[in-house]
């Protein structure tokens, strides 16, 4: 009697096992995959921080590091935008990564006016005074740490009196020299608001903080919302783009319906965190080019972002973009807003060169679109990943003969 107890028991978790394999099975053929790829720093995990949720999947470990950071910014508009958002228990969790952004930053700086200092040919633009030599050596130490302290008022005063200083404010103005990151400045001006005892972070905070992507990160979402049935559902998935990194990209490469590839147009002027002697533009067009070779991305649409666009359109009026060994034979043409656009649709038509030099010129199977993004921008990366879902809800249709 156990045993016929027992068998039936057994018989009905088999029955239950193989009706939600069946379910899931369904389930997964209305899911598409998009795979979200470029090289460290490019933005593209902060777009990944738009669309997360607590429902988020880990799929492989994810280390959220201090030492070594990277903007997974676009990972959480996706949250932002498409899912549930952060509770407080959420942004509370990053109150670490965000203080440690700021020691971090501070000490970059603070180690930088030394480093021009010993090496310029007029070292006092470089030197600190005497009372902010005693800060900076105190808060460079904090910044090596592994552990950081949470960031208080008096730390906070130091860290703001340390940001003043002109050797401090001459450094920062060659940041693209030293790795300092895009969100300093946005650190450094709400250093009060930061170090307050009761401190929540805010969504912004939260897409500002900088952390390393190690492993993948998948999620799923809906461009129009969980409650239409009108819109395709995908699960995205975000790597980590430095180059110890990409090895891990191989196993996802199979099944994909979209690339999604993250290019920081704005960094044609700095370098690698992993190598200091390559440049981050060219970079980005090399690892273009190698997912554009994939023969598992033959028919698979590739999505380009030309990213930060938002510190492109400030730097190049400043910074010309033959810097760059790619834009060698750039020629600026004017000036203000019509020199950005001119510089803008140069770096554009670079990458459609690209992407034609890699792609057969009757080959109609796969699409190819630009997008000029801004990860910190909610609206426009929600306006954004819905122009990705109609693409691709279009060439669903075609290839079912709808159109």
């Amino acid at each position: 009697l156990v045993l016929s107890c027992l068998e039936r028991l057994s018989g009905l978790g088999a029955a239950e096992i193989e009706r939600r394999i069946e379910q899931e099975a369904k389930a997964e053929k209305h899911i598409r995959k998009l795979l979200l790829l470029g090289a460290g720093e490019s933005g593209k995990s902060t777009i990944f921080k738009q669309a997360s949720s607590d429902k988020r999947k880990i799929v492989s470990s994810v280390v959220l590091t201090s030492t070594i950071y990277k903007f997974w910014v676009l990972t959480l508009q996706i949250k932002l935008l498409f899912q549930t958002g952060f509770d407080e228990g959420e942004l509370k969790s990053y109150v670490p990564v965000i203080h440690a952004n700021v020691y971090q930053t501070i000490k970059l700086l603070h180690d930088g006016t030394k480093e021009f200092a010993q090496n310029e040919t007029d070292p006092a633009k470089y030197t600190l005074s005497s009372e902010n030599m005693t800060i900076g050596e105190k808060l460079s130490e904090i910044g090596a740490r592994l552990d950081y302290p949470r960031l208080t008022k008096d730390l906070a005063e130091g860290i703001e009196t340390l940001w003043n200083d002109p050797a401090i404010q001459e450094t920062c103005s060659r940041g693209n020299e030293l790795q300092v990151p895009d969100c300093t400045k946005y650190l450094m001006e709400n250093l009060k608001r930061l170090s307050d005892v009761n401190y929540i972070p805010t969504k912004e905070d939260v897409l500002y903080a900088r952390v390393r992507t190690t492993g993948v990160v998948e999620i799923q979402f809906s461009p129009v919302g969980e409650n239409k049935k009108s819109g395709e559902v995908y699960r995205l998935f975000d790597v980590g783009g430095q180059r110890n990194e990409r090895r891990k990209w191989i196993h996802l490469f199979e099944g994909v319906t979209a690339v999604i590839f993250c290019a920081a147009i704005s960094e044609y002027d700095q370098t690698l965190f992993e190598d200091e002697q390559k440049n981050r533009m060219m970079e980005t067009k090399e690892l273009f080019d190698w997912v554009l070779k994939q023969p598992c991305f033959e028919k698979t649409s590739i999505m380009l972002f030309l990213n930060k666009f938002d510190i492109f359109e400030k730097k190049v009026l400043d910074v010309p973009l033959n810097v760059c060994e790619w834009f060698r034979d750039y020629q600026p043409v004017s000036s203000g807003k019509q020199e950005i656009e001119h510089a803008y649709e140069f770096v554009k038509k670079k990458f459609e060169e690209l992407y034609y030099q890699n792609t057969a010129p009757d080959r109609v199977d796969r699409v190819f679109k630009i997008y000029r993004t801004t990860a910190l921008d909610q609206k426009l990366v929600k306006k954004t990943f819905k122009l990705v879902d109609e693409t691709l809800r279009r060439r669903n249709l075609l290839e079912a003969g709808l159109l």
